[in-house]
């Protein structure tokens, strides 16, 4: 890797992705299959309703079908399973996103893991998770698998350096521990009851920082020549790291806004793409 500070411009690696994915539903058409993702929105908190709107916009960019379910707040664990189950019999759909958080009375993990296995495009099922962590999964959780997208487009080393993953959510940061690992990286997946944090992440060479609280990583946590990815996004646009003070020392770095986001988005489109071709495959068999 250069000498030179390197910005780990996520929008750019989306834009790549986009040509190989634009001719893939290309092909499917061609074929009479049309990529469709089903996205469920449960109450009205605008964040995630943003998020929707967005994804369902990258997808029209893409030419893959997107449809909304949107349901009230006061919608209970048992009808949500209910709407999921339709999604998961309905052949058009090839994939499903359940918008997270959901209100909370739900029990959003049994609500995860009713999603078909063939269609967790997002990876939050416990089965995703489980061949994840054995390098199996057809489709890993999103952010984590952007992280690595983002981390080999740049051609940052991985295998035998130290990666420090800040956060441990089953979405983010315990899987993008498990990739790490598998590929060859030292790993420390620290959390809110790690003692010490800052001088934990003062030895990483990777650090991965996914706790969900704005500005929290310092520049004096960051030692020279460390690789800084930031999976936060929080109000005002900021992440979960402190990027001027953090530029410094780091020898690269994702920005906030357009570093792992747009990779993101852009991984679960590839993803429903990846489970239209593979079930149009299987029910042709």
């Amino acid at each position: 890797m250069s000498t030179d500070k390197l910005i780990l411009n996520g929008q750019t690696v989306a834009d790549f992705m986009k040509e190989d994915m634009a001719s893939k539903v290309a092909i499917l058409k061609k074929r009479g299959i049309q990529p469709c993702l089903a996205t469920i929105l449960v109450g009205d908190d605008p964040s995630s309703a943003t998020y929707v709107r967005m994804k369902g916009n990258a997808c029209a960019r893409i030419g893959v079908h997107s449809i909304k379910v949107v349901l009230s707040a006061d919608t209970t664990t048992e009808e949500l399973i209910q709407e999921i189950n339709k999604l998961n019999d309905d052949p058009s759909v090839h994939g499903i996103l359940l918008q997270h958080p959901v209100p909370n009375h739900i029990d959003e993990r049994a609500a995860f893991d009713t999603i078909s296995i063939e269609k967790d495009v997002d990876g939050v099922t416990t089965l995703g998770f489980a061949l994840n962590a054995f390098g199996e999964a057809e489709f890993p959780s999103c952010t984590p698998q952007a992280i690595m997208r983002i981390l080999d487009f740049y051609n940052i080393q991985i295998e035998g350096k130290h990666a420090v993953v800040i956060g441990r959510s089953p979405i983010l940061g315990k899987p993008v521990s498990a990739m790490l690992l598998n590929r060859n990286a030292t790993v420390t997946t620290c959390h809110s009851k790690t003692m010490n944090l800052e001088e934990i992440v003062k030895f990483g060479d990777i650090i991965i920082a996914a706790v969900g609280k704005p500005l929290f990583v310092k520049g004096e946590w960051i030692k020279s020549g460390a690789v800084v990815i930031d999976a936060g996004y929080n109000k005002g646009n900021v992440g979960d790291v402190d990027y001027d003070a953090c530029f410094a020392p780091s020898s690269a770095i994702t920005p906030v806004p357009g570093g792992v986001g747009p990779v993101t988005i852009a991984t679960l489109i590839e993803h429903t793409i990846k489970s239209a071709t593979i079930l149009s495959e299987k029910s042709m068999n």
